[in-house]
């Protein structure tokens, strides 16, 4: 195939399976990508949640990386908005320093959680979450070493400095973050599972190509596989996207009804609850392959991050193992050879 694939995980909470359990699920997952010829395993983070228990990725990261061997091992993302760059920059200066060339920094500008969340995390700070560019900027100097002089914090060196720098990564669903990526000169990943509007993902992909010469253009997709299209549509047809949209223009997207409700009584704003069909990618390994496909000749996507929506733990690896590069490497093959 000529893009690779990643696996999104956001450790989602099942019925009936404990905290602990849920975890192990996910260092599972990941050994099992590693072993199927993913390119790289991300987590997420979300916080105050019921439905998902990745709330700290740089954690979970470096227990990931501590329990695999050689695939790449990042967040999907760190919610900058509520952290200091600098000790972000720690942080992953650390893990890339424990494995070298196997750590990836992703970014992401939600705040992860609903408004309660937001203020616990940045309690105490000087902070209103609207300095994420002023954030990642400075961010991606400390860890080229190339902060200014000008600037207040000159001198300021986030160490230990690894052997093999980590790669920088901006997460988004939008034209603006294709542009700040490409200003900067970093990778995008684009959120498909969150934003399918074809025309916004057209516009993004050709900024972006257009304006970073170097960098690589992902896409995060909602994938379900299973050995039959009507299994795969069955497990997706139930699948919903919930997004709250605030009086003061934002629209933000949430795991369930609940947590959109609670969302907007938190904001203090007027808001209303819409729900969406969820724009998943589902059939045989065969047909969500031929999608793929489609999509990298349409936008020169680089490489696919799958995002899996299904609360069944067996019906959610079985779909992994149907799409991961060693299986797909073997449909391709056989079509070859027909």
């Amino acid at each position: 195939m000529s893009y690779k694939i990643g696996i999104l995980d956001q450790s989602p909470v099942i019925e009936g399976v404990s905290n602990y359990d849920v975890l192990q699920q996910t260092v599972k997952l990941a050994q099992l990508a590693e072993e199927w010829g993913y390119e790289r395993f991300w987590v997420s983070e979300h916080h105050n949640s019921v439905d998902v228990a990745g709330s700290s990725p740089e954690v979970l990261v470096s227990y990931l990386l501590a329990k695999t061997k050689k695939i790449r091992i990042g967040s999907g993302g760190v919610m900058l908005q509520h952290y200091s760059p600098f000790k972000v920059a720690e942080n992953f200066q650390v893990l890339s320093t424990l494995e070298p060339g196997r750590v990836d920094l992703g970014i992401g500008k939600a705040p992860g959680g609903l408004p309660l969340s937001t203020k616990a995390l940045q309690y105490g700070t000087v902070n209103n979450g609207e300095d994420f560019d002023e954030r990642l900027i400075f961010l991606q100097q400390i860890l080229d070493n190339k902060v200014p002089a000008t600037h207040p914090l000159a001198g300021i060196q986030a160490t230990p400095i690894p052997p093999e720098k980590q790669e920088l990564y901006l997460l988004g669903a939008s034209i603006n973050s294709a542009k700040l990526a490409a200003e900067l000169g970093i990778t995008f990943v684009f959120a498909r599972f969150i934003n399918s509007d074809d025309t916004i993902i057209a516009e993004a992909a050709k900024f972006y190509r257009e304006n970073s010469t170097n960098g690589k253009f992902i896409v995060a997709v909602a994938t379900i596989a299973a050995p039959t299209s009507q299994e795969a549509r069955n497990l997706a047809e139930h699948q919903k996207i919930i997004k709250v949209h605030l009086a003061s223009g934002r629209i933000l997207t949430l795991t369930s009804h609940e947590a959109a409700e609670k969302f907007g009584q938190e904001s203090g704003e007027e808001y209303v609850v819409k729900e969406y069909a969820a724009n998943i990618i589902a059939g045989t390994a065969t047909e969500v392959k031929c999608t793929l496909d489609q999509l990298h000749e349409l936008y020169s996507i680089d490489e696919f991050i799958l995002h899996t929506p299904v609360p069944k733990s067996e019906e959610r690896l079985k779909s992994f193992e149907l799409l991961s590069p060693k299986s797909l490497a073997t449909i391709v093959r056989k079509v070859v050879s027909i």
